[in-house]
């Protein structure tokens, strides 16, 4: 699977410094393992996934064999947005 980042996603992770950003980077190639590995769960109350990473929540679907993130963001503050 090839892994594809919005560009709300791609700045986020751009600003994380250096330890979070290689944790975020390390489990976003895990997904694009078959099949994907990692804290995954299904988001309730809206179709996508949120994979958990320490302190962080990446959110994301999988569409036609590709992982589309489109949220990375502190726990506290990933769901208020909506993808």
């Amino acid at each position: 699977m090839k892994t594809v980042l919005s560009s709300q996603a791609a700045k986020y992770l751009k600003r994380l410094n250096e330890p979070d950003k290689s944790r975020i980077i390390k489990a976003l190639k895990k997904l694009e393992i078959e099949p994907p590995q990692g804290d995954i769960k299904n988001l309730t109350g809206k179709d996508g996934y949120r994979l958990r990473v320490g302190g962080y929540r990446i959110l994301f679907d999988v569409i036609n064999g590709t992982v589309a993130v489109h949220a990375i963001a502190p726990r506290g503050q990933a769901y208020k947005g909506g993808f």
